[in-house]
């Protein structure tokens, strides 16, 4: 190969390293100013950082929840006429057929004992807005829970018993009197105000405590 034509063929190659390179930083320098651009965004607060969010699923967040409040002078019901279903919502096995024994001990109808679709860390009492008198004479039983409304068929009350739980409150410390109406909790909304949450599947029949949980 004469000079002129090695010459012409370092030229060519020097040419394609010059355009590779103005590729290859062009790329750099477009990513830089995407990464920028979403610095920015997270800085001023327009975009959610996504290492604000955890790394599993969460529980729910009782905070959020909506919770219906009784009607004035709404007495509590007998702990007999309160049909409950105990779920487990701890993750831990045994404690809904626990808190069933307890229930029962107590004096409330225990229908059955099963496992919750989630998983909890407090207690979280659900049922229609014709059950919410059982429903707050069951919440009276423990501390903090939650009631909430789903759109089952009958004033039938779930409670699911989430990670926080530590037992019953003391029967001295419940608060409820017969010729005493109920005391709405704290924050609770009007009944009309909130869209019942639907269950998807059927309500729990009777189960064996033993064959019932996990």
């Amino acid at each position: 190969m004469s000079t002129p034509e090695r010459q012409s063929a370092r030229a060519r190659r020097r040419r394609h390293e010059h355009e590779r390179q103005a590729v290859v930083f062009g790329v750099i320098i477009a990513g830089l100013a995407v990464v920028g651009v979403g610095a920015l965004a997270v800085y001023t607060g327009a975009v959610d950082s996504p290492f604000d969010e955890p790394f599993y699923a969460p529980a729910s967040d009782q905070s959020k929840l909506a919770v219906p409040c009784v009607p004035d002078e709404t007495m509590p019901v007998p702990y007999a006429d309160v049909h409950v279903n105990v779920l487990n919502a701890s993750g831990d096995v045994g404690i809904a057929r626990i808190t069933g024994d307890l229930l029962t001990d107590r004096g409330f109808t225990v229908d059955s004992l099963g496992n919750a679709d989630e998983t909890l860390d407090f207690i979280e009492i659900a049922t229609n807005a014709e059950g919410l008198p059982a429903a707050y004479t069951l919440a009276a039983q423990f501390e903090t829970p939650a009631v909430v409304l789903d759109d089952r068929a009958e004033p039938t009350v779930d409670v699911l018993v989430g990670s926080g739980f530590s037992g019953l409150v003391e029967e001295e410390s419940v608060g409820l009197e017969a010729d005493t109406p109920l005391v709405n909790l704290a924050g609770c909304v009007p009944v009309d105000e909130i869209t019942p949450r639907h269950l998807p599947t059927p309500e729990p029949t009777v189960q064996d405590d033993e064959a019932a949980e996990e």
